[in-house]
């Protein structure tokens, strides 16, 4: 019995000793296996630049992203965030940078931002140089354009919408032969004679008036560019837009001459105008105000602050043969003239200037559209049109039918969408970069 009791002990003891060492031990694997990961982490980015440095490519002239950073370029996505970048030269004398990923992958071509939060622009993927990548681009965008306008019809249009054509900061809009060109980055900047030769050659323009007189351009601190580059001299051309024939004044318009992403939604004026009474705020030019009386409208009042924008409106009516009585002119400003009158009309058209060009304006952007729309809704009669616009990057299209939402609550209508804004096809959105989306508009309904 002792035996066995001793033996039992002595087993016992045994296995706790056994346990014990089990124990230690596998805190003792544990500890060297958390080390060699501490010191395999410690020592990545060493191997990495180690990597980058045996690659064929050197480092020091090149835009090397960190680890993971490269998935949305190998997506297509023209942008690179200052905080995906690992390092870059620090030369600011080479604007346009090959980028290779963390373990030596060539991604394309950038142009370089430095010191904003958008530090680069991708000018060409893979193994595109920039010179296969412009000519590409510009090749598919005219290409696209000549099948999609009849000219004897429509000449005025947007040749190279920046990313939705694939090259980040370059407008270039067509005025029945007359391009305007607009860059707005810094690294295009140092190739614009390489851009205008691909231009005249590709696109084989009548002239070239350069207009980089933009926001973002402004934003990154360059300064404006404005003149003629090459051709003929017209900065007063006749266009044709939907059959109807607009002067546009190039030199002093605004943006490049004329809003070329609002003519789907002038000929939508044009077919809902018929023996209406129509307001046209914000009416620059008189687009709208042309296209209104042109679909029949009983009379057009135009609203605008600037008064020299009075004799294009009248001489955009004359061109187009339009009775000049059905139409009035108010140089006012836009909400001096909502507060201060019955608004009485059938159709009022709402397109005003961005009210915000930065994020942080948000808050502020929001009150002026609902205290526009508001006021609006609230004098407009029953049973009448309202087309509303925004042209603000910052407001999508969710925050936009939030705040027209909260407009017709407050103003007490009841308000039904009619449609929604036609993106005009020269301004396309790459499904890869979504970020070219601006422009949205509701035509409403009011009760």
């Amino acid at each position: 019995m002792s035996q066995q009791t001793d033996v039992c002990i002595g087993t016992n003891t045994s296995k706790k000793k056994n346990r014990k060492f089990d124990k230690e031990a596998s805190q003792n694997t544990c500890l060297e296996q958390a080390t060699i990961a501490d010191r395999q982490g410690a020592s990545e980015d060493k191997n990495s630049e180690k990597k980058l440095t045996q690659s064929k490519f050197d480092t020091s002239s090149c835009l090397c992203l960190k680890k993971g950073k490269e998935r949305p370029l190998l997506q297509k996505h023209h942008w690179i965030y200052s905080g995906a970048i690992r390092s870059q030269p620090k030369d600011k004398a080479d604007p346009i940078l090959p980028v290779y990923s963390s373990e030596g992958k060539r991604l394309g071509l950038a142009a370089r931002n430095p010191g904003r939060s958008i530090a680069a622009h991708m000018l060409a993927f893979g193994e595109e140089t920039l010179e296969e990548a412009l000519r590409e681009r510009i090749t598919q965008a005219v290409r696209f354009r000549k099948d999609s306008f009849d000219l004897t019809k429509t000449n005025a249009y947007r040749l190279l919408h920046a990313e939705g054509d694939g090259i980040p900061g370059l407008i270039a809009d067509m005025y029945n032969g007359m391009l305007v060109v607009q860059i707005s980055h810094a690294g295009l900047e140092t190739i614009k004679d390489q851009i205008f030769s691909l231009l005249i050659e590709i696109v084989q323009p009548r002239g070239i008036y350069e207009k980089s007189t933009s926001f973002l351009r402004k934003k990154e601190g360059m300064e404006e560019e404005r003149g003629h580059r090459w051709g003929e001299v017209d900065p007063r051309p006749l266009i044709l837009e939907n059959g109807l024939s607009y002067r546009v004044d190039l030199e002093t318009g605004q943006k490049t001459g004329w809003f070329l992403d609002q003519r789907d939604m002038r000929e939508l004026v044009r077919t809902s105008s018929e023996n209406r009474r129509v307001l046209n705020m914000f009416a620059y030019s008189g687009g709208f105000s042309v296209a209104a009386l042109a679909g029949g409208a009983t009379s057009v009042d135009s609203v605008e602050i600037s008064k020299r924008c009075a004799p294009l409106i009248e001489e955009n009516l004359t061109l187009n043969a339009l009775d000049a009585e059905r139409h009035r002119f108010f140089c006012q400003d836009a909400f001096e003239f909502l507060q201060k009158n019955p608004l009485d009309y059938d159709l009022v058209i709402l397109d005003p200037p961005a009210f915000v060009k930065k994020r942080e304006d948000i808050a502020s952007a929001f009150r002026a559209y609902k205290e526009t729309n508001r006021i609006t809704m609230e004098k407009m009669p029953s049973g009448s049109k309202l087309l509303t616009c925004s042209c603000s990057y910052h407001v999508d299209e969710t925050l936009f039918q939030n705040i027209i939402f909260r407009a017709a609550l407050e103003a007490g209508r009841k308000v039904r969408i009619l449609s929604r804004h036609r993106q005009a096809i020269d301004h396309p959105i790459s499904l890869f970069h979504p970020e070219s989306a601006y422009l949205k508009s509701l035509l409403l309904y009011l009760e």
